[in-house]
Formats: C-alpha cells, structure tokens, sequence
C-alpha cells in the first residue's frame, strides 16, 4: 500500500474508532471534543525522550483542560506549568493542580497582583515574567516589598537580529516579545528588579522562529529548507547570547538562576542541548495540531479531534455540517482553518471555509455520508478548541476514559 493510501486508511479507521467510542454518549453535543489518550502519552514520551533529561513545563495555553494538566505532570520528566494568565495561575496553585507556575506573559491585572502579593503560598508558587520598569511599577503598587517578595524571571528577547543587516537596519526574525535584548540593559532591570525587594529567581529566552515554524512542509521544499537555515543560525546566536546573559545575571543577583526556560514543541532537543537552559516549555507537542504536522524534529501523532454532525446534503459531492468554523489565531491564512480529517477525501470549500454555524465540505466522501453522520477534525492550534466546548471526552482505544471540563466547562474564562 502507497503511503498515502495508507495514511487514508488511518484516517478512516480512527474516524470509525472514535464514533464507536462516543456512540454510547447519553446527550451528544455539536462539537463532540476528543483526546485520544493512547496518542496522548505517545507523544508525551516523545517529549521526554526528545528533552534528554531536561525537565518539560507544560504550557496550559495548549492545554486548557485541568485533567489533562494533571495527567501529564504526573508522568516523569514533567514539572511545573507554564500559566498564560495570573488569575489563571492563581486558580491552578489554589486548586492544587501545582505549586510550580511560571506565568510567561505580563500581566497588567491589578487585582490579581493584589491577590498574589496578600497570598503566602501563592508567591512561594508563583514566578512573574517582567521585561519593563512599568511591570516593576505595577508590583510595587500590588504592595510587593522585601517583606512579601515576589518571585521574578526576565524575559529577555530571542529572535535572531542578522550582525552585518542589523549595523544598517534593524531586522528581527522571530516574535515581537520582550523589548530586553541587551546585556546592560538585561542587568540593569535585575538591579532595579532586586532593589524593589523582588526575587530574581531565572530568565525566558522564548526563540519561536525556531520552536514555531514548521521546517518540512510538502511542496515548500524552498522555504523549508530557508527556515531551517534561519533555525540553526539562530540556535547559534541564542547559544553565545545567552551564555554571556547567564555569566551577567549571575553577578547581577549574587548567585546563578534557579530558572532558565526556553524552547518550545518544535525544538525540544534544540532548547535542551543549550547547557544554560534549566527546562524546557511543552504543550503543542502533546496534542499535535494541524500546525505541527511538517517538523522533521518529531513525528506527529494528532491526539485532539472535533467532530460535528452533517445537516445538509445540498448537492451531489457535497454536505453540509453543524458549524466547525474554529479558525486559529495568528496571521490569517489557510493554515489557520480547521482540517476535515476523517473520513478522508473530504475539503472546505473554496468560496465558505469553516462557517459559524455552517460548514460545507466537498469531496468523494461526501456522497457516502448521510445526515447525522460526524466528520471529524482537527484544530490549527493547540489548545484553542477547548474554549468551544464545555467537556472533553478522554478516549483510549474505543472507551471514553473519563469525560473531563474544559475551563471553560469549569465556569473559567481568562
């Protein structure tokens, strides 16, 4: 069998498997969100193999159904979380889903600053990114001081600035995060960080113009090959940047960092080579969305599926479903949209995409399906699709394991 007939055989059968596995379902809901468990932890094991040692943190952003966080932090090689918003990290120490929380954005959330500060346990637990005097600003306002220290990680900029281009203009390949990119600059807000009374406990070095960007994508052999020219060159500029980052911050807070977090899914093995980096971020790596299917670091094992019903059968080679338009964030494109999966053979249209409320899908599949039939899917990015369901059923082989709240299903919105 050619390798594409056998991918679509995979497809169909994994199709099959899940509609057996949620057939049993009491009140079946438009979407029906699936992780099938045995991928899952697949993939978890690849991470770990991948981090050689170097512990993982699991990025809740790509997550976002405290089952699921509680379930791999359990596995080894994992530790701690990576929040997206304090209340958010504040909620998972309190409902003692951890007690090890880097939260990697700034927040400008007073309230919860105030909560964090008042709470003992949650300082102890907690580590604020900050890469502005402002953010500084905000904490002495919150009340933080020596005698109810927060703990603080500086987010220092990792994108890769080519020397000769940058002497004439400035050119900066990779997210537009922190505003920290010289050493001077770097010890300077640590000074200022640990003369307000903060703990400077480590630093975040994010590259995403490594970990980010798919480096093997079929019939993009030229630009593939250009990123993963761009990649090693910035995995060379990042390793020497932040050794000299690391020797400066040591003197600047009197010891070494307790905390070095870099990498991401896409370079797992990359980020844990660099002997500075303490851990590595994980969290798109352990459901594979659509996003992650063309690294040559890893092989893809999709683990998370949405499946809504087919309502319409407007034309021949041609149905219709129940919403499905989940389209993901990012810079618009059709690597955004949602991937009809199984059965295979079937596409978005042209003219409609994914809709709000209605999907058609065209294709020789489509005249084999009937109205109530589900097609399944996969979502671009990780993690989004939970905030379009209030419960995700955890699978293994053709049995719901556990039927588990997504936040949003816990009343949670951040």
């Amino acid at each position: 069998m050619a390798p594409a007939d056998a991918t679509r055989a995979a497809r169909a059968r994994l199709g099959r498997r899940l509609d057996r596995a949620l057939d049993g379902l009491d009140d079946p809901r438009s979407p029906l969100v699936v992780v099938d468990l045995d991928a899952l932890e697949a993939n978890a094991d690849d991470l770990v193999h991948r981090a050689d040692g170097t512990p993982l943190r699991v990025a809740s952003k790509s997550v976002r159904v405290p089952a699921l966080l509680t379930r791999v932090l359990a596995r080894p090689g994992f530790a701690g979380v990576m929040a997206y918003t304090l209340r958010e990290a504040l909620w998972l120490v309190g409902e003692g889903v951890t007690d090890d929380v880097l939260l990697a954005y700034p927040t400008v959330d007073r309230g919860a600053l105030a909560r964090l500060v008042a709470d003992e346990r949650a300082r102890a637990s907690i580590t604020l990114v900050v890469d502005d005097r402002a953010h500084l600003d905000l904490l002495r306002a919150a009340g933080a001081a020596a005698d109810r220290p927060v703990r603080v990680a500086l987010d220092v900029d990792a994108a890769y600035h080519p020397p000769r281009l940058d002497r004439v203009h400035p050119v900066h390949l990779g997210p537009r995060r922190s505003p920290l990119r010289e050493v001077a600059d770097v010890v300077a807000l640590a000074h200022e960080a640990v003369g307000r009374g903060l703990t400077v406990v480590g630093a975040m070095t994010y590259e995403g113009q490594v970990a980010g960007l798919p480096d093997d994508v079929p019939g993009q052999r030229l630009r593939s090959a250009v990123v993963r020219r761009v990649k090693r060159v910035s995995l060379d500029q990042l390793a020497s940047r932040r050794a000299a980052l690391a020797d400066a911050l040591r003197e600047a807070v009197g010891g070494p960092l307790e905390l070095w977090n870099a990498g991401g899914s896409g370079d797992v093995a990359e980020a844990a080579a660099d002997p500075v980096v303490t851990e590595v971020a994980a969290g798109s790596g352990l459901l594979v969305p659509g996003l992650f299917d063309h690294y040559r670091s890893f092989e893809p094992r999709p683990a998370a599926f949405f499946a809504v019903p087919v309502v319409r059968r407007p034309a021949p080679g041609t149905v219709t479903v129940a919403g499905g338009g989940f389209v993901a964030s990012g810079a618009t494109g059709r690597d955004r949209a949602p991937l009809p999966w199984a059965p295979p053979g079937l596409a978005l249209s042209a003219a409609e995409g994914a809709g709000e409320v209605q999907t058609p899908l065209t294709g020789p599949a489509a005249d084999a399906l009937r109205i109530g039939d589900r097609v399944w899917f996969r979502h671009a990015k990780s993690g989004e699709l939970m905030e379009h369901t209030d419960v995700v059923h955890l699978v293994r082989g053709e049995v719901v394991e556990e039927s588990a709240p997504s936040y949003r299903g816990l009343g949670l919105a951040w």
